[in-house]
C-alpha cells in the first residue's frame, strides 16, 4: 500500500508531494508544479490535441493521451513522456522534431508539441496517418506538410522505462480521497464501503467534470489497476472485454464479421481518447448518444456485474433504463462485457451521423444485425443512439423486416415504422425531424449493406 502518487516522467521516477489533489489533471500539474510548459492547453476537453502526451507501456507500445482529461491518481505507476522528454542522440532535437521543422510542418507552434507527441507514438504504432492525426487540430500550417512529415517517420527504437510492481494505493488531499485498488476483491470491498464514490476508468467522459467544470470529487475509486477489468479474451463464441480495457487494445480483436464495429470505434474518438476510453465506461455513464451502445444492443451483448454480495449477468438491453440510468446497484461494478460473434451469414452494420467525420458527437448512431435465408430476412436487430433518452432497439421496424423479402421496399417500409419507435428531441446537433429522417435513411441504406456489400456506401469512400 502506498499513499504517494508516483510517475515515471520522461524516463525519471518522480514522487509527488503528499496532499496534492489526486484529481488534478495531468495538464494542470505539468504546466504548474512540474514547470513543463511545452504541453499546451487548448480546449481542455480532449478535442484539440494540444495537450497530447504519451504513455510508455511496459510492452513497448506508445499510447498518446489527452493530458487535460487524465487525473494524477489514474496515472500512478505509469510512464509519461512529454515533448521535453524527446531528445536526439547528442542531446539536441529529436529526429521527429527535425522532420516537422524541416518539412515546414509548423508555424505558430502552439499545437506542434501535441502533434510531435502523436508523431512519436505513430512512428512505433503505425497505421493510417489520418488516424494518427484525427485528434490533433492545427489552424496555421494546414495538414499537407504535417502528413508528408508523418510519412517519413521512423521509430527511434527507445525501450520503455521500468515500472514498479502494481500495488494498491490511496491518495488523500483536502476534502478528497482517491482509492486505486489492485485486485477485484479490494475493488468490491471499496465499492461496498463507498457506494457514492465516482468510479473512474479512462476518464474520457468523467474527466470533463474536472477539466472543464473544475469539480473536485470527494471520493474516487480508480479502476485501471484491477487486472480483471483490463482482461481481453477471444474465442469462437465471442470476445470478453474487461470493463476498463481501452478501445485501443480491443480494436485488433474486432475482425471478420465484427470489422464494422472496429470501423465505428475509430470514429468514436481519436487515438488519444481510445487509449484510455473503454466500453465499460461508456456503459456505466449510460450516455444517450454512446456510439458503441447501438452495436452492442444489435449483437445481444451481455455484462458481468459484481459486488461483495456476488455476481450476476445481464444483457446490455436490460441494463439500460433511461437517461443516464442503469440497473447498476450502488455497491456494484461492471467487470466485463461479452460481445457475441454474429451468427453465420449475419451482416453487422454500424453507422454514425455527425457534423464532422472524426471527433464529433453523433446526431444519431446505429447498429444493425441482419441475416437472410432463401431471400427472406430471418433475423433483424436494429438499435439506435441519439434518438431518445437512451440507446434502444427499434422493435416496430424489426417486426416489419423479419420475414420480409430482401428488397428495397421492405427496408423502406421498416424505415417508416421508426416513427413508432422513437420521438427524438431537437438540439444543436440536429432537429427531431432531421434525426428521424437520418435514421430512416440509414435503414433504407441497410438494404445495400446487406444485398451489395461490395458497394462503397459512404460519400467520402467514393
Amino acid at each position: 500500500m502506498t499513499d504517494r502518487i508516483m510517475l515515471v516522467l520522461n524516463g525519471t521516477p518522480v514522487t509527488l508531494p503528499p496532499g496534492i489533489s489526486p484529481t488534478m489533471t495531468l495538464l494542470d500539474w505539468l504546466r504548474g508544479p512540474a514547470a513543463l510548459t511545452g504541453t499546451k492547453e487548448g480546449c481542455a476537453e480532449g478535442d484539440c490535441g494540444a495537450c497530447t502526451v504519451v504513455l510508455e507501456q511496459p510492452d513497448g507500445h506508445r499510447a498518446p493521451i489527452n493530458a487535460c482529461l487524465a487525473m494524477l491518481g489514474q496515472l500512478h505507476g505509469m510512464a509519461v513522456r512529454t515533448v521535453e522528454g524527446l531528445r536526439g542522440a547528442e542531446g539536441g532535437a529529436h529526429p521527429v522534431q527535425h522532420l516537422l521543422a524541416e518539412g515546414d510542418a509548423t508555424q505558430c507552434g502552439f499545437c506542434t508539441p501535441g502533434i510531435t507527441m502523436s508523431a512519436w507514438a505513430h512512428a512505433r504504432e503505425g497505421g493510417a496517418v489520418h488516424e494518427a492525426l484525427a485528434g490533433n487540430l492545427c489552424r496555421c500550417t494546414g495538414y499537407r506538410p504535417i502528413v508528408e512529415a508523418f510519412a517519413r517517420l521512423e521509430d527511434d527504437g527507445a525501450a520503455p522505462p521500468a515500472l514498479p510492481a502494481p500495488a494498491s494505493a490511496t491518495f488523500a488531499a483536502e476534502g478528497q480521497v482517491f482509492h486505486r485498488p489492485a485486485t477485484l476483491a479490494e475493488l468490491l470491498a471499496l465499492r461496498a464501503e463507498h457506494p457514492q464514490a465516482m468510479l473512474l476508468a479512462g476518464g474520457t467522459d468523467l474527466g470533463l467534470l474536472v477539466s472543464e467544470h473544475r469539480q473536485r470529487p470527494a471520493t474516487v475509486i480508480g479502476l485501471l489497476g484491477v487486472p480483471e477489468l483490463q482482461a481481453l479474451t477471444a474465442d469462437a463464441a465471442g470476445i470478453g472485454i474487461g470493463a476498463a480495457a481501452p478501445y485501443a487494445r480491443l480494436l485488433p480483436l474486432l475482425d471478420g464479421a465484427l470489422a464494422p464495429l472496429a470501423a465505428m470505434m475509430t470514429r468514436l474518438g481519436s487515438r488519444q481518447i481510445r487509449a484510455l476510453g473503454s466500453l465499460g465506461g461508456n456503459l456505466g455513464t449510460a450516455s444517450p448518444i454512446g456510439d458503441a451502445l447501438p452495436p452492442l444492443l444489435a449483437l445481444g451483448a451481455s455484462l458481468r456485474i459484481a459486488s461483495a454480495r456476488g455476481e450476476r449477468c445481464t444483457s446490455v438491453e436490460d441494463f439500460l433504463l433511461g437517461y443516464r440510468k442503469t440497473t447498476l446497484a450502488p455497491d456494484e461494478v461492471i467487470v466485463s462485457v461479452h460481445l457475441p460473434r454474429p451468427s453465420k451469414g449475419a451482416v453487422l452494420a454500424c453507422e454514425k451521423i455527425s457534423k464532422r467525420h472524426d471527433q464529433d458527437i453523433s446526431a444519431t448512431s446505429a447498429g444493425f444485425l441482419v441475416r437472410v435465408e432463401a431471400g427472406r430476412i430471418a433475423e433483424a436487430r436494429l438499435a439506435f443512439g441519439g434518438m431518445g433518452p437512451m440507446a434502444a432497439r427499434a422493435k416496430h421496424a424489426e417486426a416489419m423486416l423479419r420475414g420480409g423479402l430482401l428488397a428495397p421496399a421492405c427496408f423502406a417500409d421498416a424505415a417508416d415504422e421508426l416513427a413508432k419507435d422513437f420521438a427524438p428531441l431537437s438540439d444543436w446537433r440536429g432537429s427531431a425531424a432531421y434525426r428521424l429522417a437520418a435514421a430512416q435513411g440509414l435503414l433504407r441504406r441497410l438494404y445495400w449493406r446487406v444485398a451489395r456489400p461490395d458497394l462503397a456506401a459512404e460519400v467520402h469512400a467514393l
